[in-house]
């Protein structure tokens, strides 16, 4: 199993807590062999954490073009009818995925097509387990445009402070069903809307999903014409 190089900076920072600790307690008068103790335990947890976290595993998608998939590891939290004014501008379904601060935090194209990415948007940060949080957090929007079209929001909350798209910000892109398009930092939300004409949810709330394995639904007709 991979794990992501944005892990780098966040072991550093691991180590350098430790030291911190252990220099603290050696100025508190606490022995050396104490001391020293004091800064490897939590360094070692939070380094074993951090690799943990930042895992990318490798996965193959289902070969069927019908199906749509799950774009991040969790709960399937939410299935709402919303009418997407600002880029699909039609009646959509929105699936939003709950992600806990120990999956899979990478985010792959739930279809196929030609993604864009329309920028990082400012706003709140509620708990992305809220319902609010679709509408106001801030979030990356990216709109993949195939056999149907999905706008994706990588939804920012109160511990996640970071979203990532990883492909071109300036020009669209090819994408497969299952490639990794970015990555959400320690607990997060991922959006999906889909035109209601155009598939059929098959997914229910409360199941748990992988990004790029996990069937949500399928795009009506025939998607090899």
């Amino acid at each position: 199993m991979g794990v992501r190089e944005e892990v780098v900076p966040f072991i550093f920072g691991a180590i350098v807590f430790g030291i911190i600790i252990a220099v603290v307690c050696r100025l508190c008068g606490i022995t050396v062999q104490r001391g020293i103790l004091s800064g490897v335990i939590p360094a070692v947890v939070l380094i074993s954490y951090f690799f943990y976290f930042f895992r990318d595993p490798e996965r193959t998608p289902p070969a069927d073009e019908a199906l749509i998939l799950a774009g991040a590891d969790g709960v399937l939290a939410c299935i709402k009818d919303v009418r997407e004014e600002k880029d699909l501008k039609t009646d959509t379904i929105r699936v939003s995925i709950f992600l806990s601060l120990f999956d899979v935090h990478v985010n792959r194209a739930p279809i196929s097509g030609k993604s864009r990415f329309l920028g990082y948007f400012k706003g709140k940060h509620f708990f992305t387990f809220k319902e609010k949080s679709s509408d106001y957090n801030q979030h990356n929007a990216i709109l993949i445009e195939g056999k149907t079209r999905c706008l994706v929001k990588q939804i920012v909350g109160p511990v996640c402070r970071r979203v990532v798209y990883w492909p071109d910000h300036d020009n669209p892109v090819d994408l497969k069903k299952g490639d990794r398009i970015g990555m959400m930092k320690f607990g997060s939300r991922l959006d999906m809307y889909f035109p209601k004409s155009d598939v059929e949810i098959t997914a229910k709330v409360g199941d748990k999903v992988s990004a790029g394995l996990t069937g949500i639904g399928r795009i009506k007709g025939d998607v090899n014409k």
